[in-house]
């Protein structure tokens, strides 16, 4: 299935650009994300462990993972955030 979306040209206009994938570009695109996403999440891991290591907590391997989950999420929005105001 191709991947279909369309983007407002600039800010208040009426006018809307439409973007297409092929079928390949859309596999290279989900395979560039995933490796993205597995980079950022061990960076995540490496932050959490460096917080709970700075704030002298115990480090619980799933205290770790939990403060490395929410590390991730608030990253990932605000890269989103930050794309869509450009």
């Amino acid at each position: 299935m191709v991947f279909t979306k369309s983007f407002p040209k600039n800010n208040g206009a009426k006018i809307w650009k439409e973007v297409s994938l092929t079928e390949d570009e859309e596999l290279a695109a989900e395979e560039y994300a995933f490796d993205e996403n597995a980079r950022a999440m061990a960076e995540c891991i490496i932050c959490a462990k460096n917080i709970v290591e700075n704030m002298g907590l115990k480090d619980y391997q799933s205290d770790i993972v939990a403060l490395a989950i929410a590390l991730f999420e608030k990253t990932a929005k605000h890269q989103i955030a930050y794309k869509e105001e450009l």
